[in-house]
C-alpha cells in the first residue's frame, strides 16, 4: 500500500472534508462532557482525540493520498516540539508542592488576606485569587480553596454571588495567564515557538490594562456594596496560622525566584532551583508537616522519614489536616504526578494536530473560515481571537483550543513576517480565559460546580476574561509593540 501511495501525487483536501475530523471532535468531546464531566480530562477527552485521529488519518490516506510514512513524521515532530513543555510541567508540579509544604503560599495567604476592608472587598477578592493564582499557576485550585472561602465571605457581606464569583474568577485568571508556572502559559508559548518569559512580558501589554480596568470596576462596585467580615478573615488566617509556621523568612524564596526570572534563567533552572530553595525552607519552618507526610507518629526526624516526606511532596500527592475542610483542600498537593493527565492530553491533541497537519486539513479548514481576515495585522489577530473563541465553544477545553489555534495559525503568522509572541498573546488573551465562560467547557463545568454559581450569572461579571479579547483586538487595530521580522522586512523590500 505504502508503494501505490508513493506513485501518486498527495491532494488537497476540501473544506468539507477536512471539517469531518473537526466534527467528529465536536461530537465525541460532547457526549464525553456529557457523560463524564470534569472528569473527562482524566482519560476520556484523550480517547477522543485519538479517535478523532484515527478519522483524519483514514480520510488522508484514501482521499488525498497522504503516505503513513509522512502522517508518522509529522506527528512525531509535533510531539517533540511538546518536549520541553513536559519536562517544565513536571518541575511545576514539583514546584506548586514545594512552595505549599514549605508554608510559602500560606504565608502569602495570610499576609493577603489581611488587606481585605468592608468597602474593598471585591477588589480584595480579585487581587488575593490574583495573588494565589500567581504563586500556584493554578486557576482551579484557587477558585476551588481560597475562591471558596472568599465567596462565604462574600455572601456573608449581602454581595450578589455573580459579582462575588466574577472577582475571584478574574484574579484567578489573571495569575494563571501570567504565572510561569501555568501549564496553559507554558503550553501557549510552547506551541507556538515563543520562549516562555518573552511570551509572558509580552502578555504584559495587553494584561495589565485589562486587570486595572477590572479592578477599578470591582472597586467601585466594593464601595457601593461593601460590609465588613473580620471574623471570617481572623478565623481563616488563624487555621493556617495554626497549622504552617508563618514566617517572613519564607518570602525570600519568591524574592529569589523573581530575581532568577527577571535575569532571564532558563526556565527549566528557575523552577529547579526553587523547588529546592522551598524544600530547604520546608526542612528549616515545616519539618512537622514534612514528618507526617513522611509517616512519623512520633514527631522524632530520621533520615528515612524526612527522605520520604521530600520524595513524596515532590513526586505525589500530600495532605495536611488544618481541622478546617476548605484549608485542607488548598494546602493539599499534586506533585509531578498531578500533572500526567495535562502531559497525556498534551500528547493526544499533538497527534491530532500532527495527523491533520501532514493531512493538510488544519490548513485547508483554515483558509476557508478565516481566508478573508488574514490579509492585515487587524485580520490575523482578530481572526485568531475568534478562532480561539470558536474552538472553546466547539471542543469544550482550553488546552485543545489553544493546541488548535496555535497550530493553525502558526505557518500564516510565519509567512506574514510577524513574531511569534504576537501569535502566543492572541491565542492566551481568548483561548485560555475564554474557557470558563462557557458552561459546557470544562473550566465553565467545573467552576460553576466548585463554586455553586451558574456559569451565565457570573458572565458579566468576569470582567477580565470578557475584555481580554477585546484588548488584544485593539492592540492590533493601533499596532502597540507588533514588529515584523527584520529578514521578512528585508525580503518584501528586495
Amino acid at each position: 500500500m505504502e508503494d501505490i501511495q508513493s506513485s501518486r501525487e498527495p491532494r488537497k483536501p476540501s473544506a468539507w472534508l477536512s471539517a469531518i475530523p473537526f466534527i467528529t471532535l465536536i461530537l465525541l468531546l460532547s457526549a464525553t462532557l456529557f457523560v463524564f464531566g470534569s472528569d473527562s480530562l482524566g482519560g476520556p477527552s484523550q480517547i477522543v482525540l485519538l479517535t478523532s485521529t484515527a478519522v483524519c488519518i483514514i480520510l488522508g490516506m484514501k482521499f488525498c493520498n497522504v503516505r503513513w510514512s509522512t502522517i508518522e513524521e509529522s506527528i512525531s515532530e509535533k510531539i517533540r516540539e511538546t518536549s520541553v513543555a513536559i519536562c517544565i510541567l513536571l518541575l511545576i508540579g514539583m514546584l506548586s508542592a514545594s512552595w505549599m509544604v514549605s508554608g510559602i503560599v500560606p504565608t502569602l495567604i495570610c499576609y493577603g488576606i489581611q488587606i481585605i476592608h468592608p468597602s474593598i472587598f471585591l477588589i480584595s477578592a480579585c487581587s488575593i485569587s490574583a495573588i494565589v493564582s500567581l504563586m500556584t499557576g493554578s486557576s482551579w485550585t484557587t477558585i476551588a480553596t481560597i475562591g471558596i472561602a472568599l465567596l462565604g465571605i462574600g455572601r456573608a457581606l449581602g454581595f450578589e454571588e455573580g459579582w462575588i464569583a466574577g472577582a475571584i474568577i478574574s484574579g484567578a485568571y489573571f495569575g494563571d495567564k501570567v504565572s510561569p508556572l501555568s501549564d496553559t502559559t507554558v503550553l501557549a508559548s510552547t506551541v507556538s515557538g515563543t520562549p516562555l518569559f518573552q511570551h509572558i512580558r509580552y502578555m504584559m501589554l495587553t494584561t495589565i490594562p485589562t486587570i486595572f480596568i477590572s479592578l477599578v470596576i470591582f472597586g467601585i462596585a466594593g464601595i457601593w456594596m461593601g460590609a465588613d467580615a473580620t471574623q471570617s478573615v481572623n478565623t481563616y488566617t488563624e487555621a493556617l496560622a495554626g497549622t504552617f509556621d508563618i514566617s517572613a523568612w519564607l518570602l525570600i524564596v519568591p524574592a529569589i525566584t523573581a530575581y532568577l526570572i527577571y535575569k532571564k534563567v532558563p526556565t527549566l533552572i528557575v523552577l529547579f532551583s526553587s523547588s529546592i530553595m522551598a524544600i530547604a525552607m520546608a526542612i528549616i519552618f515545616q519539618s512537622h508537616i514534612l514528618l507526617g507526610i513522611g509517616g512519623s507518629t512520633d514527631g522524632v526526624m530520621t533520615f528515612e522519614t524526612l527522605f520520604r516526606g521530600i520524595i513524596t511532596t515532590f513526586a505525589t500527592s500530600t495532605s495536611v489536616d488544618t481541622g478546617m475542610p476548605l484549608l485542607n483542600d488548598l494546602v493539599a498537593t499534586r506533585g509531578m504526578g498531578g500533572m500526567m493527565n495535562t502531559i497525556w492530553l498534551i500528547l493526544c491533541a499533538m497527534i491530532f494536530g500532527g495527523a491533520m497537519t501532514s493531512c493538510g486539513m488544519l490548513k485547508s479548514f483554515l483558509e476557508a473560515v478565516f481566508r478573508r481576515m488574514m490579509h492585515t495585522r487587524l485580520g490575523i489577530v482578530c481572526a485568531t481571537v475568534f478562532n480561539g473563541i470558536a474552538m472553546n465553544l466547539m471542543t469544550g477545553d482550553q488546552y485543545i483550543s489553544i493546541i488548535l489555534s496555535s497550530n493553525m495559525f502558526k505557518d500564516e503568522y510565519t509567512r506574514q513576517g510577524y513574531e511569534s509572541r504576537l501569535l502566543s498573546r492572541s491565542t492566551e488573551d481568548s483561548a485560555t480565559v475564554v474557557s470558563v465562560l462557557i458552561p459546557w467547557n470544562t473550566c465553565g463545568m467545573t467552576q460553576s460546580t466548585v463554586l455553586g454559581v451558574a456559569t451565565l450569572t457570573y458572565l458579566p461579571y468576569t470582567f477580565f476574561c470578557l475584555l481580554s479579547p477585546l484588548m488584544s483586538i485593539i492592540h492590533a487595530a493601533f499596532g502597540w509593540k507588533i514588529k515584523r521580522h527584520k529578514e521578512w522586512i528585508e525580503a518584501t523590500e528586495n
